[in-house]
């Protein structure tokens, strides 16, 4: 189990000279980490080269949000519906946008993306959700967001991967796993917000830092936390019912509970402040990789074991999540 506040240092600058300045490898990231994301250059630190990862995470969000941003003014959508879920074009065309930038900086990079899947390679692997909110992006609502992170090539969320075991499906399990993202960027098109992070480096909101404790503080009982939760939920079954146990408790703890349908918005929100916790059942990792770094580096307080995660803006808060979900969960 995890129990993190870790406090951090101010991060560079944010920007393309900056970003650049500090990385102390090739642009097309060939030369620049190892298969845990450190620097091999000469002289050259793990942190150079996450801010590196960083920088491409910025602009490859940017990319597909400028996209979105113009299509969903435009009111076209396209959409398909499925009994769990619904595409657009959109999803599909801002994917394009984004692996564009992802192999013109990191062609030896691997990928995994929500529309077309796994796309080969080396020591690390981006994790991208074109449209985190497709349901919303459909029906005019405006909130939705994209996200690119970069992690291990080799590190995969449990939940994920063909037979893992059920109550390891989280993206880490201690300090200094390899599965822990690496770098991450979102943006949130319609507002023209952009959250970007690394390890060790913090979180910036619109290029200035930002923090958890950036808000307000309140106390449990007058909290807002935002609530995800992943396929093997949504698909029914014991984890449903589970779920619901949770979701309920939670809910008698704070103000109020936010099920969102798109989670990624939800996470830059707790990581500036404006909201007071996140609590996640079998995340999907394209959501919770992006989620735990940004929360991470804003300085948040942690309590994770197994499928559920807990995110609070101070102890007291992680503590009353926290109790209230496990409570529920040692019911059954």
């Amino acid at each position: 189990m995890r129990d993190d506040a870790v406090e951090r240092g101010e991060g560079d600058e944010s920007g393309d000279d900056a970003a650049e300045e500090s990385a102390a490898s090739t642009a097309d990231g060939s030369a620049t980490s190892t298969a845990d994301g450190s620097a091999t250059s000469e002289g050259g630190e793990s942190a150079g080269a996450d801010a590196e990862l960083a920088e491409t995470a910025r602009r490859a969000v940017t990319a597909g949000g400028g996209y979105l941003r113009e299509r969903f003014a435009s009111g076209a959508s396209d959409a398909e519906y499925s009994a769990m879920d619904v595409k657009t074009a959109a999803d599909r065309e801002a994917e394009d946008r984004i692996l564009s930038v992802l192999r013109e900086r990191h062609p030896g990079h691997a990928i995994t993306t929500e529309e077309s899947g796994e796309h080969a390679g080396e020591a690390v692997r981006w994790v991208v959700d074109p449209l985190d909110g497709t349901n919303n992006f459909a029906v005019g609502i405006p909130t939705f967001g994209v996200a690119a992170t970069a992690v291990a090539a080799d590190a995969r969320l449990a939940a994920d991967t063909a037979g893992a075991t059920r109550l390891d499906g989280r993206t880490s399990v201690a300090a200094d796993d390899p599965r822990d993202p690496l770098a991450t960027a979102v943006a949130v098109p319609m507002l023209e917000d952009c959250y970007v992070a690394s390890r060790g480096s913090g979180v910036r909101y619109n290029g200035e830092r930002v923090t958890v404790a950036t808000g307000d503080t309140v106390a449990p009982a007058h909290a807002t936390v935002g609530m995800l939760v992943g396929p093997a939920v949504l698909s029914g079954g014991a984890e449903a019912r589970e779920w619901e146990a949770v979701s309920a408790a939670v809910e008698q703890e704070v103000k109020r509970g936010i099920r969102t349908w798109a989670p990624v918005v939800y996470w830059g929100l707790f990581a500036r402040g404006q909201l007071d916790g996140f609590v996640a059942y079998y995340p999907p990792e394209r959501e919770q990789l992006a989620g735990e770094l940004l929360a991470r580096e804003a300085d948040a307080v942690e309590r994770s074991d197994g499928p559920l995660s807990v995110f609070g803006a101070d102890e007291a808060t992680a503590d009353a999540l926290w109790s209230a979900a496990t409570d529920a969960l040692n019911e059954f």
